[in-house]
């Protein structure tokens, strides 16, 4: 393991504990002393996705997280929603207990998460997985949306405070200032 710091390859773990999935570990860099926390999963065996034109690839956790990401970029999502939507996919693929999946099945199993976390991520995946022609196949997309219920809104905080501060926006020594 490199360290993220400094690169050195040699590391001392601190710390050894089991988490979901798998191990997590808490090492330090024997040169720069940093520390960092890294992740082990097992890998039972090497999953394929098979590309529409045929092609096969290796499943790649980051590729499908980064397309995730990019789908949930600036969306008011819970920490870890996105790597909780990754992480479930690919649990579902593992107890499946396949060798290879379609990336059209993939695809779907994206789709139907993030229809249920946010529906402009949703839409944003979609538009480019579906690879929409026009704005009619984008209306249709939003049309199908909204006949369905909305899912329950995630709690977030709001960006201004909704009504003045009731001091008058007076500081403790009875300055007006900033916070």
């Amino acid at each position: 393991m490199h360290c993220p710091h400094c690169g050195l390859p040699d590391s001392r773990v601190l710390d050894t504990r089991d988490v979901e999935g798998g191990i997590r570990r808490r090492r330090q860099c024997l040169r720069c002393q940093a520390r960092y926390t890294t992740y082990e999963r097992v890998q039972t065996s090497a999953l394929m996705v098979v590309k529409r034109d045929g092609r096969r690839e290796e499943f790649d956790r980051e590729k499908l997280l980064g397309g995730v990401r990019k789908a949930c970029a600036k969306r008011p999502l819970p920490a870890g929603a996105v790597e909780k939507v990754v992480g479930e996919i690919e649990e579902e693929l593992e107890k499946m207990g396949r060798s290879e999946v379609a990336s059209p099945m993939l695809g779907e199993m994206v789709m139907e998460r993030l229809r249920r976390l946010d529906r402009v991520a949703y839409i944003r995946f979609a538009s480019v997985y579906r690879d929409f022609a026009d704005e009619q196949d984008f209306r249709r997309a939003v049309d199908a949306l909204q006949r369905e219920p909305a899912p329950a809104p995630t709690a977030q905080l709001p960006l201004l405070p909704l009504e003045p501060p009731r001091d008058g926006g007076r500081t403790r020594r009875g300055r007006v200032g900033k916070r």
